[in-house]
C-alpha cells in the first residue's frame, strides 16, 4: 500500500509543479522579427498577439509583402514561444515528457 501512497504523493507533486508551469508561461513574451527586423510581432504565453511594429521604411513596400512579413514575424514569434513552453513544462515534469500531448500552439 505504500507504493500506491508514493504514487500518489509524485502525482500531486507534478500537479503542483505544472500549475506553477502555468502561472510561468502565462508570463511569458516573446518577439518574433521578419524582414532585417522591419515587423516585429510581440505573443503572450498563450500566443495572443499583444503588439506588432512595422518599420517605416517596409510601409513603403507593396502589400503583399508586407503581408508575408508579418505572417513570418508571427511564426518566428511562435517558435519561440513553443521553445519557451517546453522548456518550463520541462523544469516541472524533470524532462518526463507526457506521452500523446501535445502544446496547443
Amino acid at each position: 500500500m505504500t507504493d500506491f501512497n508514493k504514487i500518489l504523493d509524485k502525482a500531486k507533486e507534478l500537479e503542483a509543479k505544472m500549475k506553477e508551469s502555468q502561472e510561468n508561461i502565462k508570463k511569458i513574451k516573446v518577439e518574433g522579427f521578419s524582414g532585417s527586423n522591419s515587423v516585429k510581432v510581440i505573443l503572450d504565453g498563450s500566443g495572443e498577439m499583444e503588439k506588432i511594429e512595422i518599420s517605416d521604411e517596409i510601409l513603403k513596400e507593396e502589400k503583399s509583402i508586407i503581408e508575408d512579413l508579418i505572417v513570418a514575424a508571427h511564426n518566428n514569434a511562435k517558435v519561440k514561444l513553443t521553445n519557451k513552453t517546453t522548456e518550463e513544462i520541462s523544469k516541472a515534469t524533470g524532462g518526463l515528457g507526457i506521452p500523446g500531448f501535445k502544446w496547443p500552439l
